[in-house]
């Protein structure tokens, strides 16, 4: 596939026109519609529509894109990698963390890394968990963290750490004093709670349907550290865990278990059939060390088996 046409195709969609994109490539504006037009011959798919005075992305550009975004971007990495191993620094080490636990986690653990192996280089990327299997089953990187369970089969999953469900409210409600509370005792409040297709959004309709609750909604949110931050707000309570709870404006957030106990796990995951780096191996090292004293601090933490 011809590297030029890829980046006019990225060029003239991210700037909205061919004279834009013929500038940023050094190239003429006819060369750059020449190139585009043998990657649509090529992909089979019509990326622009051609019938106004400027290049509209098609549904089927922007899907193109949104697929092969990433390998696109990286195209500017090459000089990058080609530089770094000429200097003896080849390295690197490719982390995936799934937004829940990116701040609590997969963040403290890279800043320890670094400490340990200086000379390493490290890229953290975050993506919701869908997204994350495909590109880890890519080969995009070398370790994702996120939660369990995911069902791919490029990939092979290692738990570390379970958390236990509880009912987040906000400072001062009056069943933020409570040891313990079922879902029966919020049936009457209103319910921040993600969107279909996101495994807390699973994970809180399970604990509502098995007690027989049907829940009072209030709004449906793209991630639990917003549905935390609205229940701060005061716009609801909602159901989540202490390491999503911990980044999410915790000095207006209580936090109280759910009885009966409901745990959810975390974990590592991998390339099907890889082989550790040193980096991965040291990296898996400190990870297990951040957990470990993370559950020595909470109760409502618990290594996984």
């Amino acid at each position: 596939m011809n590297i030029k046409a890829l980046r006019a195709f990225r060029a003239t969609l991210s700037e909205g026109s061919l004279v834009a994109a013929s500038e940023i490539l050094h190239l003429s504006q006819p060369a750059v519609s020449r190139l585009i037009s043998g990657l649509e011959a090529e992909l089979k798919l019509t990326l622009f529509d051609r019938t106004g005075r400027n290049l509209t992305p098609t549904p089927e550009g922007l899907a193109f894109y949104r697929e092969a975004g990433r390998i696109l971007d990286n195209l500017d990495e090459v000089p990058r990698i080609a530089a770094e191993i000429r200097a003896g620094r080849t390295e690197t080490l490719r982390i995936v963390t799934m937004p829940r636990i990116a701040q609590s986690l997969s963040a403290p653990a890279v800043a320890r890394m670094f400490e340990a192996k200086p000379d390493t280089n490290i890229s953290l990327d975050v993506r919701a968990r869908r997204e994350a299997g495909k590109w880890l089953a890519g080969r995009e990187y070398d370790i994702g963290i996120g939660a369990l369970p995911v069902d791919h089969p490029g990939i092979v999953t290692k738990p570390l750490i379970r958390v236990r469900a509880q009912a987040v409210l906000p400072i001062g409600h009056p069943l933020a004093s409570r040891q313990e509370l079922t879902v029966g005792d919020l049936a009457d409040e209103p319910v921040i709670r993600l969107m279909q297709g996101l495994l807390l959004r699973d994970q809180l309709d399970d604990i509502f349907h098995s007690a027989g609750v049907t829940p009072k909604l209030t709004c449906e949110v793209a991630a639990s550290q917003l549905a935390c931050s609205l229940v701060a707000e005061g716009a609801g309570i909602t159901i989540a865990d202490e390491l999503v709870a911990a980044h999410a404006g915790p000095e207006g957030l209580s936090l109280v278990p759910l009885v009966p106990e409901r745990w959810m796990t975390f974990g590592l995951l991998y390339p099907i059939s890889q082989r550790k780096s040193e980096a991965l191996l040291q990296f898996e090292k400190t990870l297990f060390e951040v957990v470990s004293e993370l559950v020595q601090r909470s109760p409502t933490l618990e290594m996984a088996d």
